[in-house]
């Protein structure tokens, strides 16, 4: 009796990619609790304005950005909400999605970061998903919390196995930092910087794309840190005002005391008190 013919085993990326269906509805939802959670908990988000959000051609756009805080993504979504047109994703760990599924209608899919099958899988998706002319991919590059004067800035590599698979499209880099200036909260700065052209006739390997993309982002960051030095509001552009003032019976004080004197009152730490 003859055995049975032997299957080949699939290798990773030769397996179908899963692609949850997004929600725009809950996408907009949500991008208007974001919008509230965000002003809560920050005195401003600015963007550079030599670095401003970009007109995006047509095809797709593969943003590579640092990764410096928890809030990283957050601030993915508020940004993604200023391009309706365009259809957005972003990997994040599996764990994290399978306690809050409902992030796979906002555009998130799950990878395990650090395994050779978290790898493949990102890979595999994000080809599917870059694939569609509208999409926009949202990548926190470095894989793990880094703080933002780190050099170099160590991209991992699947960004370049990926920008060397694709056949059109643009890389482009995005600096984050959140350094605290006058107010008790934090100022989320951001900057965009010079996209990065993908064409089907370039032979760059996958690690010359992945060098190619830490030396945009780097720039990027490294002007960006030179703007966070200077400290002065007027070298960004007001994407959303937050929480200003300390609170409590000290702000209650300033306060009256502004209306006594029939003055408006600015809650803000670096704002000039009345005479």
């Amino acid at each position: 009796m003859s055995s049975p013919p032997r299957t080949r085993r699939r290798r990773p990326l030769e397996e179908p990619a899963v692609i949850a269906r997004r929600s725009p509805f809950l996408f907009r939802l949500f991008g208007r609790y974001i919008r509230r959670y965000l002003a809560k908990h920050m005195h401003a988000i600015r963007v550079s304005r030599a670095g401003g959000m970009p007109s995006l051609p047509e095809g797709p756009v593969l943003v590579v950005l640092n990764h410096p805080s928890w809030w990283d993504p957050l601030l993915c979504l508020l940004l993604a909400g200023h391009y309706q047109d365009r259809s957005h994703y972003g990997p994040i760990d599996a764990v994290s999605l399978n306690k809050y599924r409902f992030f796979e209608r906002l555009g998130f899919f799950g990878i395990e970061p650090g395994t050779a099958r978290g790898g493949a899988t990102f890979l595999r998706t994000s080809l599917a998903i870059m694939a569609r002319p509208e999409s926009m991919l949202w990548v926190t590059a470095q894989g793990r919390f880094t703080d933002a004067r780190q050099r170099p800035a160590g991209l991992r590599p699947g960004v370049g196995h990926l920008a060397c698979r694709l056949e059109r499209g643009i890389v482009l880099p995005l600096a984050l930092e959140y350094p605290f200036w006058q107010e008790r909260t934090a100022e989320c700065l951001l900057r965009f910087g010079t996209p990065l052209a993908i064409d089907k006739g370039q032979s760059l390997t996958a690690d010359e794309w992945t060098a190619a993309m830490e030396r945009a982002l780097e720039a990027t960051q490294d002007a960006l840190a030179a703007e966070a030095l200077r400290r002065d509001e007027h070298d960004f552009t007001l994407l959303l005002g937050g929480r200003a003032g300390v609170g409590g019976v000290y702000d209650w004080w300033r306060g009256l005391r502004a209306r006594m004197r029939g003055q408006r009152f600015r809650p803000e730490h670096g704002a000039e008190e009345p005479s």
